[in-house]
Order: C-alpha cells, then sequence, then structure tokens
C-alpha cells in the first residue's frame, strides 16, 4: 500500500483525487512535476552563510526571487528493511545557479507520522504531521527534530526548530496543482518560503 493512503487511512478519500493520485506512489511509478515558482523569499541577511553552508547537503539555500522555473520528482523504492521510502527531488533553477531541496520519506505507523530526512547526505530529521483539510488539500506540518551526525542524532531544543508547514491544493480552473511552504523559526523569524504552481509531466 502506498504510504500516505496507509497513513491518513480513509481521510486519505477525502484529498482530491487529483492530489490522492499524486500522494499514491507505488513502487516503479515515479511522480514527476514541472511548475514555476511565484515567489521564493528568504530569512534575514545574517541567516544567509547559514544557508549557503546547507547547500553543500541539498538542503536550504540562500538565493530568492519571482518566477524561479522548477521541478519535482517522488520516487517510491523499498529498503532493505523492508520499509517503503518516499525519495523527493525539488530542483529550483535560478539564472545563475541550480538548487536542490532533497528529502527521504518513511511512515511510522504507530505514531501516525511520517519520518523525514532531509539532506544528501542526510542532515536533518523531522517529525511531519499529513493531514486532510475539509476542503480536501494535503497539509503538513513539523514536530521535534533532530541534527543528524552520522550515526548520531541530537534532538534540537524547540527555540532551535525551523517550524514547517506545507499546504498543496489543487486547482481545477487552470488544471494546476498548488504548494506552498513556509519554514519560520522562534529566534530568526522565516527561514525560507515559496510558493508556485506544476503540473505533472511523464516520466
Amino acid at each position: 500500500m502506498p504510504i500516505y493512503k496507509e497513513l491518513l487511512g480513509k481521510d486519505f478519500h477525502r484529498l482530491h483525487p487529483k492530489l490522492q493520485e499524486r500522494y499514491a506512489l507505488t513502487i516503479g511509478e515515479p511522480f514527476h512535476g514541472v511548475g514555476t515558482m511565484e515567489k521564493i523569499e528568504k530569512g534575514a541577511a545574517w541567516l544567509t552563510p547559514l544557508l549557503k553552508a546547507a547547500t553543500r547537503w541539498h538542503f536550504l539555500f540562500p538565493e530568492n526571487g519571482e518566477g524561479i522555473p522548477f521541478d519535482i520528482k517522488n520516487t517510491s523504492r523499498l529498503l532493505p528493511t523492508g520499509e517503503v521510502e518516499i525519495y523527493w527531488e525539488r530542483t529550483f533553477y535560478f539564472e545563475k545557479v541550480t538548487r536542490h531541496f532533497n528529502a527521504f520519506m518513511t511512515i511510522d505507523v504507530k505514531r501516525k507520522m511520517v519520518k523525514d530526512y532531509v539532506g544528501e547526505p542526510r542532515l536533518f530529521y523531522s517529525d511531519l504531521r499529513f493531514k486532510v483539510t475539509p476542503e480536501g488539500y494535503m497539509h503538513i506540518r513539523s514536530g521535534s527534530q533532530r541534527l543528524v551526525m552520522g550515526k548520531f542524532e541530537i534532538l534540537l531544543p524547540r527555540l532551535l526548530e525551523g517550524v514547517v508547514t506545507v499546504e498543496e491544493r489543487y486547482d481545477d480552473a487552470r488544471d494546476v496543482f498548488t504548494i506552498q511552504v513556509d519554514i519560520q523559526n522562534k529566534l530568526a523569524g522565516r527561514l525560507m518560503a515559496y510558493k508556485g504552481e506544476f503540473k505533472e509531466q511523464s516520466v
């Protein structure tokens, strides 16, 4: 069973039909979307060195702008442990540089949580809670987080967490998926935010 369908149970069928298709990822049938970020916003200027360093791990990045082409690819694969993992690849094509934001997701059925490892190699861990809104949108919010140091993981205090909220919709009138992401920190404020749209493209 696709992991997001297993996670959400009966609520999965309350998603917009196009979102059900998008998140019903099965092994050997990746989802590939191509679109444009209407706007990408970054945080305060003093965060730039940190965001630039994160690009080494295909994590956050310091660039911002409007009308940025991007693509997204989600691939379902079976791990040696028997778990099903979804590999997320997000690529942003700025005028002078290409940036990546990659992640690896599995599920914890007992806790009803997505386990999200971000970066490549993996640098950061976050619990993610997925829920379906009354309108049929996919809403995602982060929980506890850890810094990954090789085999060790260090729990981050709440003040250092990057609180992530994501909402993905389908616009029937324009026949596009829309996405809005915001990453905030209690001390630093906004770390990154972006919103845009994309269409499925044959792989």
